[in-house]
């Protein structure tokens, strides 16, 4: 891994972004550190283990949410780098004559090292929970990670949508630039309208693509190089969520709190939107210093080798964690109460334990996350077409779902709402599945083609 690191690092373009790697590795890591912090554990009255979140125990800590809360940046991110290679792509096919190809294998080059490592990490735990089951284990800290482990999955789902979003929205892109922008806005700000001021039910829901596709938009314009004012963008931003929460029904916190009447992450609210765009123009303003930063060999090879486990390790992480906890339980350590003193005395040795399982995860599982390269765009039929574009809403739906009603329903016949329609563990394990076989025979057909 590290040679691989270290010859990837000597070949980097002159003019790629390495900002934009160190933002996606930067992204991803303080959500894990995040919700390693964020697990209050604690044992009950009853002997079971309880698994709290520390903002609820302390909920002036709700604050540093706003710091830390940095799924936008990684999916502005995400807006960055779905541009590049689309048109990259779209490149290729004009010069082959292959067009009609294009969504089908713009779609595969971008999900294979998402859905990948995704399917390994749902086939491990599917089958450890339906073997557990079927056992009739359960109880305690299993009970809780079975349902607990599955939940940072809903990541994957909406960056499976802006994936299949990207090409219609950079056509708009190229008439409309900060209209189009402007447009989803616009749009999440009346869907709060409707939601908070008339009470209309279910319509927060089409935030979940009007205000992670506007910041996934603003990617789009990094790319291009129209961000040139970010401090506008941090300062606007930052302004609306204060005003939001202060004079709103917005809660404080940016992530999900348990027993909320309203959350700013489920759906995301117009002041979640706010602060996307205050943290993208924020990330936006240390990108001089940053790419200094960037220019030590060191440094990007460590980036670099970050990124080619970066989606291993966020699947991974709360496994990790819990895993840890199962430890000092097993053990019979003393779990001190949440948010006390010792209980902060032991976060430093939970962390770095949590790392070191984290790291033989990602040891075990990483050739997953590696993708093979599509060398040409010929032959795609439109049959498969069709196939891909199925087989990411069936993979999108799948993964949500899962992400909702976890790996403990798979025999109990456990239920969640997604939208307004029930789901199952094992009706979400089965479209994710069918999703991505169809995403794959898309793979399969363009490999043939180039035989």
């Amino acid at each position: 891994m590290a040679s691989s690191a270290r010859d990837l690092a000597a070949a980097t373009p002159a003019a790629r972004d390495k900002y934009i790697d160190l933002l996606r590795v930067a992204s991803l890591g303080t959500v894990v550190l995040g919700h390693w912090l964020m697990a209050a554990v604690s044992v009950g009255d009853d002997g079971l283990a309880e698994v709290g979140n520390l903002l609820a125990v302390q909920p002036r800590l709700q604050l540093l949410t706003w710091v830390f809360q940095v799924m936008p940046v990684f999916f502005f991110v995400g807006g960055f780098s779905h541009a590049l290679s689309y048109r990259s792509l779209r490149r290729r096919a004009e010069r082959e004559g292959t067009e009609g190809s294009l969504y089908a294998v713009f779609l595969r080059a971008r999900l294979q090292r998402l859905l990948r490592p995704t399917m390994v990490f749902i086939g491990v735990w599917g089958s450890a929970a339906l073997v557990l089951q079927l056992a009739g284990e359960g109880g305690g800290l299993l009970d809780v990670s079975l349902r607990l482990v599955a939940q940072p999955l809903w990541f994957i789902g909406i960056y499976l949508a802006m994936v299949a979003f990207t090409p219609p929205l950079l056509r708009l892109h190229a008439r409309w630039g900060w209209g189009t922008f402007g447009g989803l806005v616009a749009a999440a700000g009346c869907v709060d309208v409707l939601r908070f001021g008339f009470g209309v039910p279910y319509v927060g829901f089409l935030n979940f693509a009007f205000v992670w596709l506007a910041v996934h938009q603003l990617g789009f314009l990094c790319a291009d190089g129209r961000l040139r004012r970010p401090y506008v963008l941090a300062v606007a931003g930052l302004a609306g969520a204060v005003l939001l929460v202060t004079c709103g029904p917005y809660p404080l916190s940016m992530v999900g709190m348990p027993g909320e009447r309203i959350s700013n992450m489920a759906p995301p609210t117009f002041a979640l939107l706010c602060h996307g765009l205050w943290l993208v123009g924020g990330v936006e303003l240390l990108r001089g210093a940053a790419g200094r930063w960037l220019r030590r060999p060191r440094v990007w090879r460590a980036v670099v080798a970050a990124n080619g486990v970066s989606m291993t390790a966020f699947l991974w992480h709360l496994t990790a964690m819990l895993g840890v906890y199962g430890l000092l339980l097993g053990l019979g350590v003393r779990l001190p109460e949440p948010a006390t003193g010792e209980w902060w005395a032991q976060v430093p040795v939970r962390g770095v334990t949590a790392g070191v399982v984290t790291a033989g995860l990602v040891a075990v599982f990483r050739g997953f996350e590696r993708a093979t390269a599509v060398k040409g765009v010929r032959g795609v039929s439109g049959g498969a077409r069709v196939a891909a574009a199925v087989g990411v809403g069936l993979c999108l739906f799948g993964i949500l779902g899962l992400s909702l009603v976890g790996f403990g329903g798979l025999l109990d016949g456990r239920t969640a709402v997604l939208v307004a329609v029930r789901v199952t563990a094992p009706g979400a394990v089965a479209m994710t599945l069918v999703g991505w076989l169809l995403v794959e025979r898309t793979a399969r057909t363009a490999r043939t083609a180039r035989t």
